[in-house]
């Protein structure tokens, strides 16, 4: 790995800057995410972790092949480890072993911002550069990205509960975690949008914000009590890539299918038979491979003292032209959601 120039209290920008590196990450894009024919970056032996909230849920798994073909795409020693569950505490662990063997860059997808805060103010004081995907609160990182503004695709998905809800009734949300940011900033952006264009839509007062735990069992045993207690509910927003499934899963058992709907974030193939089956009218994703790539050249841009600025292209689809959020002069914001129903379903791959 890269001796690095800089650390301790006097690692930032400026410092980062001063590196003599001169080569670029790749550019260009490819139907499966991510550049072609592109040349190695710096001079090949940064060595760059990934860190998603856990090893095994099927979103992170599909991250990895993000991660993994731009280790391929650049040379560069860039590898995906995670904890074996969505755990913070499990998480900063991973990222403690990290920092203890001196890699170059930790980009991380935080379970819960404020639980990492210390541990990624120990990696930066050492040095390491840290970038973060869904983690627009978090303080101790260099820069965040983001898929889309988090408050329009919060709209995006209400958009699309809306029409299937015929633009009237009750509705509540539900978040993988109360302390997730990312889903929190889509669920508030769903309110606000509900609250913007559909007057006859209601959010639920006694239980506007629902956790699933980042767990479908959790999401369809939650969505099966609140549609027994409130009878009134005609719609659930989901963030969580499980809420949906374990909401429709709900829905069906309790013969509301037609009468009650939910969409939300989900993985194409993991709902190809909720959405053929009209259970859900649609869902709504980015592809975490993209995000996956897109995250570790970043952190290979900041290694080779690139100015991070608004346009930057960070060689993936929906990643080209990442612009800062307004008033933030950290967070990075790209476009890159798609909707998938019956229709498209199979057209993904993934």
């Amino acid at each position: 790995m890269k001796q690095r120039r800089f650390a301790g209290a006097a690692f930032g920008l400026a410092a980062i800057l001063t590196l003599s590196l001169a080569a670029c990450t790749p550019g260009g894009t490819s139907s499966s995410g991510g550049s072609e024919g592109s040349e190695g970056a710096g001079d090949g032996d940064y060595t760059i972790a990934i860190v998603p909230k856990d090893s095994t849920n099927p979103w992170f798994v599909r991250m990895e092949e993000g991660v993994k073909k731009y280790a391929a795409d650049t040379g560069l020693e860039v590898y995906q480890k995670g904890p074996a569950e969505t755990d913070a505490t499990m998480q900063a662990q991973v990222i403690q072993d990290l920092i203890a063997q001196g890699v170059d860059a930790i980009g991380v997808v935080p379970v819960d911002p404020g639980a990492l805060e210390t541990v990624l103010k120990q990696a930066m004081d050492a040095g390491i550069v840290v970038v973060t995907h869904e983690g627009a609160s978090q303080e101790n990182t260099m820069y965040d990205i983001e898929a889309f503004n988090n408050s329009a695709y919060g709209g995006f998905i209400m958009d699309n509960l809306a029409e299937a809800m015929g633009e009237e009734g009750v509705y509540t949300t539900m978040v993988g975690h109360v302390t997730n940011a990312s889903h929190n900033e889509w669920a508030d952006g769903a309110v606000a949008q509900a609250e913007a264009e559909y007057p006859d839509m209601t959010l639920l007062e006694a239980e506007p914000r629902v956790e699933s735990q980042d767990d479908g069992e959790v999401a369809y045993q939650a969505a099966k009590e609140l549609l027994k207690k409130y009878p009134e509910i005609k719609g659930i927003v989901g963030t969580s890539s499980f809420d949906a499934p374990g909401v429709a899963r709900a829905i069906e058992e309790l013969g509301l299918t037609g009468k009650v709907f939910v969409t939300g974030t989900g993985m194409p193939a993991a709902n190809k038979e909720i959405l053929e089956s009209g259970l859900v009218n649609s869902l709504t994703l980015w592809d975490p491979a993209d995000a996956g790539y897109a995250l570790a050249s970043l952190a290979t841009k900041i290694l080779d003292g690139e100015d991070i600025v608004d346009g930057i292209d960070l060689g993936v689809k929906g990643y080209e032209d990442m612009q800062f959020a307004e008033g933030s002069d950290k967070v990075l914001e790209g476009n890159g959601w798609v909707v998938i129903n019956k229709d498209n379903v199979d057209s993904f791959g993934f």
